[in-house]
């Protein structure tokens, strides 16, 4: 019988880290054709969307819809989330194609078609922009801008943006920049993870002095509803060290959830809890759905949790990652550790 690892492990792509050499020209690029483009612009991203997946498509929209264009983001918007869109701008499903519509991928890889959510892509012929900085990103839009080393895709949004307004004559307002400014605070785990970089912070500064809302922001974000807590106490039960303390685990299944009255929205922020454990290098977090388990995984900086996540199917960034992986929890926890433990063999942390 195959492992779930193996089994994933065929199609992994390599990552591609670098920088993109022609970002300046493809931003500029992108945003020309955007701009120009007189039919519907329809926005996409990934499955389980994040801040910067949803900051991302909805600070776009708002600047399209603010320089005449006809712009609509279609998505699952998560609870923690709900703050952000206006009641009635993000929309969750896509059901027919419209004439001459454009595509615009956001903060996912538009060919990985099990991770583009909102619209069934099989059936769109047109034309497909694509921007993300994933380095497991294959690279294959019809214009597209990747680039590994931005620390967000808002980031590559907001200088898109910039052309945009600048080409309409038009001022950025609060409601665009409150969302980018969304979007690179989550990536960068509130301005405290490694990628937060003195250009992220000037971007971020920049989109302050612009109107966008920090405070409100990290406010929103902070608040969690009672049944947060009590899942909470499950997940910390369920908290597991191993590779002599650098791994911590922890697991969430429907069970846990059904007795803390939780839903799987609840969950996200849970592995930047046990990440926080004195002494690990790695942690990961197993959402349990029985048939398969998804893994969100968070590196301190000296293991690549992109590595795991790529050699079990998934994909991300080099300090924070993920995977799913069809199998029940025994199989895929114990593929998890074998990956963990090459990983950490690969970096002289084994043993």
């Amino acid at each position: 019988m195959t492992t779930p690892r193996q089994t994933a492990s065929l199609n992994a792509p390599e990552p591609k880290n670098a920088p993109e050499p022609r970002y300046a020209e493809l931003v500029a690029q992108i945003a020309q054709e955007l701009g120009g483009h007189r039919g519907e612009i329809v926005i996409l991203s990934h499955v389980d969307p994040d801040g910067d997946a949803l900051g991302s498509c909805l600070g776009l929209q708002r600047a399209l819809k603010l320089v005449g264009g006809q712009a609509q983001t279609y998505m699952n918007v998560p609870q923690y989330l709900e703050f952000l869109p206006a009641e009635g701008e993000v929309l969750p499903e896509l059901k027919a194609w419209p004439e001459d519509a454009l595509l615009v991928v956001l903060d996912v890889d538009n060919n990985d078609v099990r991770r583009v959510a909102g619209a069934d892509l099989s059936s769109f012929g047109g034309r497909v922009i694509n921007i993300d900085h994933h380095g497991t990103n294959a690279r294959r839009a019809d214009l597209g801008l990747v680039d590994p080393t931005q620390a967000a895709t808002a980031g590559m949004v907001a200088d898109i943006a910039q052309l945009l307004l600048d080409a309409a004559s038009k001022d950025w307002t609060p409601e665009i920049a409150t969302p980018l400014l969304t979007g690179l605070n989550t990536d960068t785990g509130s301005f405290r993870f490694a990628n937060t970089s003195p250009a992220v912070l000037r971007q971020a500064a920049s989109l302050v002095e612009r109107g966008a809302q920090l405070a409100w922001i990290n406010d929103r974000l902070s608040q969690n509803p009672p049944r947060y807590f009590a899942l909470l106490r499950e997940v910390l039960g369920s908290m597991a060290f191993s590779h002599g303390g650098k791994v911590v685990t922890a697991r969430v299944d429907e069970a846990m959830l059904g007795r803390a009255g939780a839903v799987w929205d609840d969950v996200e922020s849970y592995v930047n809890t046990i990440r926080s454990a004195r002494g690990t290098e790695l942690a990961c977090l197993f959402k349990d759905y029985g048939t398969h388990v998804k893994l969100s995984l968070r590196s301190r900086g000296r293991v690549s949790a992109q590595n795991i996540a790529v050699g079990l199917g998934g994909g991300g960034h080099f300090p924070a990652a993920g995977a799913t992986v069809q199998g029940d929890y025994a199989a895929v926890s114990k593929a998890f550790e074998e990956a963990a433990q090459t990983e950490l063999e690969r970096v002289g942390l084994g043993g």
